[in-house]
């Protein structure tokens, strides 16, 4: 199994998804359950970690040739979905 800094986005959250599922269930005795918590928190921290990293590669890249900012709102380029 890869360690939490070698899980893409997708996996981290994936396993997240599963570690919730089992704290919802409230079957985990308690050590178990603060064991899959700190492994939760970790998961999350990592998908944060991974947007905020995929976030600043698409500032570089949207940068203009002379180093100007060009990003506009994510709103201006969204078409509206109601009448």
């Amino acid at each position: 199994m890869a360690t939490q800094q070698e899980l893409g986005f997708d996996q981290a959250i994936e396993r997240l998804r599963q570690i919730v599922s089992k704290l919802e269930q409230g079957s985990l005795p308690l050590e178990q359950a603060l064991q899959a918590f700190e492994e939760g928190v970790a998961l999350a921290r990592r998908g944060s970690a991974i947007l905020d990293a995929a976030e600043l590669r698409v500032e570089q890249l949207l940068q203009g040739t002379d180093g100007a900012d060009v990003r506009k709102p994510l709103s201006a380029s969204v078409p509206s979905s109601g009448g």
